[in-house]
């Protein structure tokens, strides 16, 4: 007698034990109930044949006891419980990712798990809108971007920035960008485009979720000579938040208890010397506002002592913060 949809069956069975873990096997008899349930007729020994077949392709399949009978569970799969679990938290802090793209990846994330362990991740959903991108475009931005610097050639967007009433406009009265992408880096828990403009011929960043209807040229990319001898991680540890500036080596005066911050900064190939206080470190910074307010916000623990016009720029910045705070 030829029964129905033996040609799934194996599939089905591979699927069912994707949801099982040793808490939640499956006996034999469970297999051929939930085949059942989705038309597929089956025998226990076809059952038994099948689960043969999948461990002899690579499932790692073991068995535990259910009552009188063995219950079949994955043992191991392609990402461990605690791997899934950091990948949801990365999701759920990330900015540039918006707060429905967040929801179904985790629903995604979910479906690498066992049943019990996907339950777990759903239940771990507790992240708020705060500060998450409104641009659902996003990931076909990073696409389109990653399209462009495979075919080496320059793409065009509209770039947005927010107005008074909270909503987005197009800078430049909405003209288009043109540049040559790449690098995308995640810095500050948002995506950045490094590129280079032709037009100014430097280097600039671009936040890719303020980028809009991208566009891939025709025209090859430019600025590669300034790519090719560019270390990115040190250029990323320099430019802090993704703000450009004219680079400079620092030298710093810090805490001892600093040294942690220092490295988590700049790296363990930073140079660094014991002195009376603490240390000394010798770092290149892209000279910015965003680097003061870095040095401001360690409350003195962090000194700049050269190069004077860089010391002497913190210091200017520090008296104009201190008038606009007492400004009545």
């Amino acid at each position: 007698m030829k029964r129905e949809n033996q040609k799934c069956k194996i599939l089905v069975i591979r699927d069912l034990l994707l949801e099982t873990d040793e808490l939640h096997p499956l006996t034999v008899a469970d297999i051929l109930a939930k085949l059942k349930e989705r038309g597929v007729e089956a025998e226990r020994k076809s059952v038994a044949d099948d689960l043969l077949a999948l461990s002899d392709y690579g499932m790692d399949i073991e068995s535990v006891a259910v009552g009188k009978r063995k219950g079949y569970y994955l043992a191991s799969r392609t990402f461990e419980p605690a791997e899934l679990k950091m990948l949801v938290d990365s999701v759920q802090a990330a900015k540039f990712i918006s707060p429905k793209k967040t929801r179904g990846l985790i629903k995604k994330l979910a479906t690498l798990s066992s049943r019990g362990e996907a339950a777990l991740l759903r239940r771990q959903l507790y992240m708020t809108d705060r500060g998450k991108t409104e641009n659902e475009s996003v990931f076909y931005n990073i696409d389109a971007i990653h399209g462009a610097i495979a075919e080496d050639r320059v793409i065009t967007f509209v770039y947005w920035q927010y107005d008074l009433n909270k909503k987005r406009v197009p800078r430049k009265s909405g003209a288009r960008y043109c540049v040559s992408p790449f690098a995308l880096v995640w810095d500050d828990e948002f995506y950045y485009l490094i590129a280079y403009d032709a037009s100014d011929a430097r280097i600039k960043h671009y936040r890719v979720d303020k980028m809009n209807r991208i566009t891939i040229g025709e025209t090859p990319r430019k600025g590669k000579e300034t790519f090719d001898t560019l270390d990115m991680s040190a250029y990323t540890s320099r430019n802090f938040s993704m703000f450009a500036g004219e680079e400079a080596d620092v030298v710093l005066d810090c805490d001892e208890a600093l040294i942690g911050v220092i490295v988590d900064r700049f790296g363990t190939g930073v140079s660094v010397y014991p002195n009376e206080t603490g240390f000394t470190a010798f770092v290149k910074v892209a000279v910015s506002e965003q680097f003061f307010g870095w040095v401001a916000a360690l409350g003195g623990a962090v000194r700049i002592v050269s190069p004077q016009p860089v010391r002497e720029q913190f210091l200017a910045l520090l008296d104009r913060v201190k008038t606009a705070q007492t400004r009545e």
